[in-house]
């Protein structure tokens, strides 16, 4: 079996991720590293860097995830600014922007960087498309009860519960990981 951190504080994201990686063999332990976050527009770019602080910290090899919801009539914002929205203004501040909207349509995406001793971070993507909601649908964390993915049934991902995890924008980027790491 494989072994690796993943550097987070977030431990829904463990959560979720240890289940996906687990059908691959591989076994992941949280970590909370405090990390300095790149400020950028580019996803990758804010968890390439991570990545190798990650490493720098642990001397391990690690996995980081950076993502964003990114909306398309409020021209991709949040983005990658997406965990700071949602602690200030949350789910019913994004959804007073939205307002009046007709265009809803939006696509979370995830970006995983792992880092080893090449200290070269290697990159996976992971992307759904969708909806935002009128309101908010179901309990869950973060984006999970306003974020509609395409092919749901109309549910949200909070309405999905442990079935987001075949259908979600990190499970795509870890399988593309896990594939990947499997094979090296």
């Amino acid at each position: 079996m494989k072994q690796l951190y993943f550097v987070t504080s977030n431990e829904n994201k463990f959560k979720e991720a240890g289940k996906i990686l687990s059908n691959y063999g591989i076994h992941v332990y949280m970590k909370k590293v405090e990390l300095i976050e790149k400020q950028s527009d580019d996803p990758a770019l804010i968890a390439s860097s991570k990545a190798r602080d990650a490493w720098k910290a642990l001397r391990n090899d690690v996995i980081v995830e950076d993502d964003g919801l990114f909306i398309d009539a409020l021209q991709g914002f949040p983005g990658p600014y997406s965990a700071f929205v949602y602690k200030t203004i949350s789910n019913e501040g994004v959804l007073k922007l939205m307002n009046d909207v007709t265009n809803r349509n939006a696509t979370f995406l995830s970006v995983i960087a792992h880092c080893s001793r090449n200290f070269a971070p290697i990159i996976f993507k992971g992307a759904v498309k969708g909806k935002i909601s009128k309101k908010l649908r179901g309990r869950s964390w973060g984006y999970d009860p306003i974020f509609i993915p395409n092919n749901s049934g109309g549910l949200t991902y909070a309405e999905l519960k442990s079935k987001k995890n075949m259908i979600s924008h990190r499970r795509l980027a870890l399988e593309h990981f896990a594939e990947w790491y499997t094979s090296i």
